[in-house]
């Protein structure tokens, strides 16, 4: 399925995502405003608002609720993009210069805390505590995931579990809640709910592992930000971690001494290093095994337009090159 095609089902559900998002992004604070318009219409995919929207339609949910969800789901992720490109130094993101870039480091984690704080407000105003208690584990998870993913930076020896740790926690807990909160809004029983959590958890890291092979195989434009910012920023992904298992003696010092230095002056002989230990080619496949876990979680649910879209979904995930 083309991503056309898979919003197809939503296609106005989104569009009310969209007007919702520019409409409570409003604040009396001019920079405020500034910089949450500037990341929020920067062209992102928005496949997390798409999966709740397209669970709570697979669920049999009839209200309203979920466009609710949906936005606030985007600005928790907003969020985290504004903290994460501070953290990591970021200069581009889909194409365009970061807000740290363009406004600094200070304004861009204060109104990443503002999208926080108006997230939570419109859980409020959802008035349903299962979503709260979701979504406030969730974001727990994604803090913690991002502190380990900070404590493996620069370190040679992270193990593939470790990463697989961080990836759960930092991509996939959200989407995991995006779509448990379609069932929860649905009044699904507890093995619908528990399949629609399996399917968020699945397509999230499917997604992840496909970013990471990305960020050694795709092109600056295809990507929208610079190749190779993961080395850059001393983080060790799977590409990497496979190469440093499957290389011989040569290639693993060369890895770590790029893992443990960071920046740019390695790349070259580290891509040459991946490509050569198939590391690309493990990491995707493995991306693919998750998918089919997710488009097997959707079994527990009717057909209908809006299940085959999140099977469509899953596989997007991984045959996408942006």
């Amino acid at each position: 399925m083309e991503i056309s095609e898979i919003r197809r089902p939503v296609v106005d559900d989104m569009q009310a995502v969209d007007r919702l998002i520019l409409r409570r992004l409003e604040s009396d604070v001019v920079l405020v405003n500034q910089i949450g318009h500037y990341i929020v219409s920067s062209g992102g995919k928005r496949l997390r608002p798409l999966a709740v929207l397209l669970a709570a339609h697979a669920c049999g949910y009839g209200g309203e609720r979920h466009i609710d969800l949906a936005a606030i789901v985007e600005f928790i992720h907003t969020a985290t993009l504004l903290h994460d490109d501070v953290v990591d130094g970021s200069k581009l993101r889909r194409s365009r210069d970061t807000a740290n870039a363009v406004w600094g480091n200070e304004a861009s984690v204060l109104v990443g805390d503002f999208l926080y704080s108006r997230a939570f407000e419109m859980m409020v105003d959802v008035n349903i505590m299962r979503v709260m208690d979701v979504m406030s584990h969730a974001t727990n998870r994604i803090a913690e995931g991002e502190v380990m993913q900070l404590l493996n930076c620069n370190d040679p020896d992270t193990t593939e579990g470790r990463y697989m740790e961080v990836i759960e926690r930092k991509t996939a807990t959200l989407f995991e809640a995006g779509t448990r909160l379609g069932a929860v809004l649905a009044e699904s029983p507890a093995a619908i709910e528990r399949g629609m959590a399996e399917y968020g958890r699945s397509l999230g890291i499917a997604f992840q592992l496909v970013d990471d092979a990305l960020d050694y195989s795709a092109s600056d434009e295809q990507l929208g930000k610079n190749i190779g910012d993961d080395l850059a920023e001393g983080k060790p992904t799977l590409p990497i971690i496979r190469a440093m298992t499957a290389g011989n003696a040569e290639q693993r010092e060369l890895l770590r001494v790029a893992i443990e230095g960071g920046g740019r002056e390695h790349i070259d002989a580290v891509a040459r290093v991946i490509a050569e230990t198939d590391s690309i080619d493990y990491t995707v496949q493995l991306a693919r095994g998750h998918a089919e876990t997710a488009k097997a979680a959707v079994s527990v649910l009717p057909e209908s337009p809006a299940r085959a879209a999140l099977i469509g979904l899953a596989d997007f995930a991984v045959s996408r090159t942006y």
